[in-house]
């Protein structure tokens, strides 16, 4: 005759296996890259709406660059300066935790970027407060309701462009990343690295530009479409090849925090 476990021991089976799944190294690992990750892209994406001057915030002449008929200074979005950090980070989760765990973060990403901006389109629509909406008179800002709205509130087409050309780019990434890791084996970190993250931005790069600018309602002309694409990749593709050595560190940190067995272990699931 069975018995039926004791209700304690029930209840605590569940929160035992739990303990037991944090304490692994590696799920702890997963779980801090998909979370630097993701606050990455999202900030980017928010931080987007922002466009610089390279020269004047490097404090040096306007290079007057002439691109396919185009010229002026070097301008770009803010969000430039948070996507080499993805594109590190999905290349080390690419490294050790392989194709799905790319994918899932990068749904994951596009969907915590949509419920941002949901909220954000949210807060837009409430009712300002009187005494806030001219709250920031002093610093120069009239109308504060007018400036959030501005902020936040970027366009349909410019969100849109933004999530389909970074989940296409990011499943791009995966592929290319995979069939120079099959070629090369264990070897060259570099080049499955610069080499799948200049396929997929240059597909990123054009994508977001064509359908933020050129199907939405601003139609841009073909000439300026190619000319701002083709900056914003090469300054992408510059950051990617700058942060080659922080990828080499975090192999190396990872391989130590794990350990050599562990991690060659994740690397070689990866990998097939």
């Amino acid at each position: 005759m069975t018995t039926a476990p004791a209700p304690d021991a029930a209840a605590a089976a569940p929160t035992t296996v739990a303990a037991r799944l944090l304490d692994d190294r590696a799920v702890r690992l997963y779980i801090g890259l998909a979370a630097f990750f993701c606050v990455n892209a999202a900030l980017a994406e928010f931080i987007g709406v922002k466009i610089f001057a390279l020269e004047d915030t490097l404090g040096v002449a306007p290079l007057e660059w002439n691109l396919f008929g185009q010229s002026g200074s070097l301008n770009f979005t803010a969000g430039t300066l948070l996507w080499p950090v993805v594109f590190i980070m999905t290349d080390t989760i690419n490294e050790f935790f392989g194709r799905r765990g790319v994918r899932f973060i990068s749904w994951l990403a596009v969907g915590l970027i949509a419920y941002g901006f949901l909220f954000a389109f949210a807060a837009i629509a409430l009712a300002p407060a009187g005494w806030w909406r001219g709250a920031a008179q002093a610093q120069g800002v009239p109308d504060y309701q007018a400036a959030f709205a501005v902020v936040f509130g970027q366009g349909l087409w410019t969100i849109a462009g933004s999530m389909v050309a970074f989940l296409l780019g990011q499943m791009i990434d995966v592929v290319v990343f995979h069939r120079i890791r099959r070629a090369t084996g264990e070897r060259w970190v570099w080049l499955r690295a610069t080499g799948s993250t200049a396929v997929s931005q240059l597909v990123d790069s054009f994508v977001v530009i064509w359908i933020a600018f050129v199907l939405g309602p601003q139609k841009w002309p073909t000439s300026l479409f190619l000319a701002v694409s083709t900056l914003n990749y090469a300054w992408k593709m510059l950051a990617a090849i700058a942060l080659i050595p922080l990828l080499y560190l975090m192999r190396r940190w990872i391989t130590r925090y794990l350990g050599a067995a562990r991690a060659r272990e994740l690397r070689e699931q990866a990998a097939s």
